[in-house]
C-alpha cells in the first residue's frame, strides 16, 4: 500500500494507533477506492483520479452533494473530506447486492425511482450540468490530448445539436446525480443507496432518468413504467423527452470515454467504452423513431 494511502487512512477519526485492514474495491473507472476496516468500523477511502478537473468534476461540489444525499438517507455518511490529500472518506455501506441485478423486478424499479425523486425534490446542488456542454468540453480537451476520434464524429455532433435545440424549452431543472451507473446504486433490503456524487449538479430531471435507463439497459416497457412511477402518468411528450435524453446520455458517455483515454492511468479500455456508447447513439439517432421523438415534444 502506497505511503499516501496510509497517510490518508491515518486521518480517519479514531484511527491513529490502530491497525487497519485495507481492501481495494473493484469497479471504479475514475478514482481508486479502498475499504478500510478499523476498530469495528468500516469506511470507504476514495482517492481522486488524476486530471479530474478536465472531466468537469469539482470536488467541493461532490462533497456538498454527498452530504445532502447522506442527510436524505440515500447516500453514505461523510466522515472526512480531504481536498489537500485528494480523498473523500465515507462510511462503508453493507448491502445485499448491487441494483443492476434486480431492476427487472417491478417493485425494485419503483423504489429506485422513488429514491431518485427524493433527491430531485431535495435541497439545491451547487453548479449546473448540461450533457451537451459536457460533450463540447470533453471534445475540446480530448483534442488537446491528441485523442483520435472516429470518422463519423461530425454526424454525432449534428444529431446532438438537434437534440439540444429540441429540448431547450422543455427542461425541468432539479438537483441531479448525472452518473447513475449500475455500480453507483446499491440495494439493501427495501432501501436504495446512491454513491459517487462527483458529477451532481442542477440539471434536467429527464437526463437523470435517461441516464439511469440507458445505463441499466431498460426496455421500452420499463422506461414507460419508470415514467408512471415518477409522474403518476405517462405523457407522450415526456416519453419523447426521456428517449432523447437517453441519446444525450450515450453521447456524453462516449466523449467521456474518449477523453479518459487521454487522461487516465487506470487499467481500463476507455476507447472501447466510448465506441460502444457512440455506436448505440448513432444507431438509435439515425432510426425513424428519432424524428418522432423530436416532433413529439410539443
Amino acid at each position: 500500500m502506497a505511503q499516501s494511502i496510509q497517510h490518508i487512512i491515518n486521518l480517519i477519526p479514531g484511527r491513529h494507533g490502530k491497525n487497519a485492514v485495507i481492501t481495494p474495491l473493484e469497479g471504479g473507472i475514475t478514482n481508486s477506492n479502498y475499504r478500510v476496516d478499523v476498530h469495528g468500523s468500516s469506511y470507504v477511502v476514495r482517492v481522486f483520479g488524476m486530471n479530474f478537473q478536465e472531466l468537469g468534476i469539482v470536488r467541493a461540489h461532490e462533497y456538498h452533494c454527498t452530504r445532502i444525499a447522506s442527510d436524505l438517507g440515500i447516500g453514505p455518511e461523510v466522515i472526512q473530506f480531504l481536498p489537500d490529500q485528494g480523498a473523500l472518506i465515507t462510511r462503508f455501506i453493507e448491502v445485499d447486492k448491487n441494483t443492476a441485478a434486480c431492476v427487472n423486478i417491478t417493485d425494485t424499479l419503483q423504489r429506485i425511482v422513488g429514491t431518485i425523486k427524493q433527491y430531485h425534490q431535495g435541497p439545491s446542488f451547487p453548479g449546473h450540468f448540461s450533457p451537451f456542454q459536457a460533450v463540447r468540453d470533453y471534445h475540446k480537451r480530448a483534442i488537446s490530448r491528441q485523442v483520435r476520434f472516429p470518422d463519423d464524429l461530425s454526424q454525432s455532433l449534428s444529431l446532438m445539436d438537434q437534440i439540444e435545440q429540441a429540448l431547450i424549452s422543455v427542461q425541468r431543472v432539479v438537483p441531479c446525480h448525472n452518473d447513475l451507473l449500475p455500480d453507483n446504486m446499491l440495494h439493501s433490503g427495501d432501501r436504495i443507496w446512491i454513491l459517487d456524487w462527483e458529477y451532481a449538479a442542477m440539471g434536467d430531471l429527464f437526463f437523470d432518468l435517461g441516464n439511469f435507463a440507458v445505463n441499466h439497459e431498460l426496455t421500452d416497457d420499463q422506461k414507460t413504467q419508470m415514467l408512471h412511477y415518477y409522474f403518476g402518468e405517462v405523457r407522450s411528450s415526456d416519453l419523447s423527452h426521456l428517449h432523447l435524453m437517453c441519446l444525450a446520455s450515450d453521447l456524453r458517455e462516449a466523449f467521456w470515454g474518449y477523453l479518459q483515454s487521454g487522461l487516465s492511468t487506470l487499467d481500463f479500455d476507455y476507447m472501447e467504452y466510448g465506441q460502444k456508447h457512440l455506436d448505440r447513439f448513432l444507431t438509435i439517432g439515425q432510426s425513424p423513431a428519432f424524428k418522432l421523438w423530436v416532433e413529439g415534444l410539443s
